[in-house]
């Protein structure tokens, strides 16, 4: 007999640090059960929910290779009846495969000389999809980049292909016996919408199952997404209250420098015991780069000339951007990658920190991350060129590949109003 559930349930497929999972709890989801192939983003995830009713510590309730699980029936049967066991129904399957492959960042160094069916990664969604099918929960919600709207598996292949195939492979759930399936829509949304200080295109996709009464309630794909809520924070009332004039000479700031001075930082300065730090409160992962003299010469230019570069300290490798102190008229119009030497602090000549590039995604400081600070290259993207799919997952990557915290929230309240009993 299954336990009495006091929340709905979500499964985490390829969850990275976790920032999808964060947003759902926020919503009021509890994970139960989360995959993730990379122990440092695994690790993350798991550092910051010792406080969840459930230990996802357990070996039943985490796994690292999803092909573990799918490419055995009796495992993914033995999971399956483990869960049901614990919670019953399960309210939502939730995962963003991998998207090196779909992105135009993520493909840029060394997948040129692939096409994108020789990318292994590039076929997880049939894993998620699995998934679905097995444990037939109420919902699923799958994410990923623009990119995967046009991608297509080889040079000569059409244009959105990838895209189609993704589709259809949900949409088989409901074509075997015993197998329920669902009503489907998808639709590319703009992070900035929900709140979030960046502009990051996504693609949703949600499955509604069939069997599950509900009504549309918004105009976003088919009533499954929710109507966006703006309201996206400039970027001085979003980390304005980290700067420490002392960066250079200290090489890490590790207490907060000033109190709070908006709604948004208490916010993300709010422990889990519901205490907002103050000044002088311990600070994690605030440490800067070594810049040398030029690069900072360069960025206190950058600064004092509205990001301009001038051709003297212009170089191939980095094209870097300037932070702005407040958003135009079009709101947010960046979006936070892997890589912090993308961008220049908006009044500091220097790259953001960790914990800025974790504010960017809507991460509350409380929130640790485990593993490298950054490292770069081949370390970073992999060398699958020579059969090596292995990357390193530092820091600024996890929060990089990181679903925007809000995004996730709004989502997640959206979908308890369409499949709470």
């Amino acid at each position: 007999m299954s336990k009495r559930k006091t929340s709905p349930t979500v499964v985490d497929l390829f969850a990275g640090c976790g920032g999808l999972s964060l947003g759902l709890e926020n919503a009021g989801f509890e994970p139960v059960f989360v995959n993730e192939l990379n122990a440092d983003a695994m690790e993350s995830y798991l550092l910051n929910r010792s406080h969840l009713e459930h230990d996802l510590r357990d070996p039943k309730r985490h796994a690292f290779d999803i092909y573990d699980l799918t490419s055995s029936r009796n495992r993914l049967e033995d999971l399956t009846s483990f869960l049901k066991a614990e919670h019953g129904e399960i309210d939502l399957v939730a995962g963003g495969p991998p998207c090196q492959g779909f992105s135009g960042i993520g493909h840029r160094r060394t997948f040129t000389e692939l096409t994108k069916s020789d990318m292994p990664s590039n076929h997880l969604y049939h894993q998620m999809a699995k998934f679905v099918e097995a444990l037939q929960p109420r919902a699923f919600l799958f994410e990923n980049v623009r990119g995967l709207l046009t991608a297509r598996w080889s040079p000569d292949g059409d244009k959105g292909e990838i895209w189609g195939d993704v589709q259809q492979a949900f949409r088989d759930i409901g074509g075997k016996r015993g197998f329920k399936g669902y009503a489907i829509h998808a639709q590319l949304v703009y992070a900035k919408d929900y709140g979030v200080p960046q502009n990051r295109p996504r693609v949703l996709m949600v499955g509604i199952r069939d069997d599950i009464n509900w009504s549309s309630i918004s105009t976003v794909a088919g009533g499954l997404l929710p109507n966006p809520v703006g309201m996206a924070p400039d970027l001085i009332d979003l980390f304005g209250d980290l700067i420490d004039e002392n960066w250079r000479k200290t090489g890490v700031t590790l207490r907060y420098p000033s109190s709070s001075q908006n709604e948004t930082q208490r916010l993300l300065r709010t422990g889990i015991d519901g205490t907002v730090a103050r000044k002088g409160s311990p600070l994690a992962d605030m440490e800067y780069s070594n810049h040398s003299d030029d690069v900072v010469k360069k960025f206190r230019y950058m600064i004092k000339h509205n990001g301009e570069i001038p051709e003297s300290m212009q170089t191939k490798k980095f094209a870097q951007r300037l932070l702005p102190m407040r958003w135009g008229d079009g709101g947010p119009s960046i979006t936070a990658t892997s890589l912090p030497d993308d961008y220049v602090h908006f009044s500091l000549p220097r790259v953001p920190t960790v914990r800025e590039w974790a504010r960017l995604q809507m991460f509350p400081d409380r929130y640790l991350f485990s593993g490298k600070r950054t490292t770069g290259g081949r370390r970073r993207a992999g060398d699958p060129e020579s059969g090596d799919w292995s990357r390193d997952v530092p820091k600024y990557t996890q929060i990089g590949n990181a679903v925007p915290v809000a995004l996730a929230h709004h989502v997640g309240l959206h979908l308890r109003k369409l499949i709470d009993r």
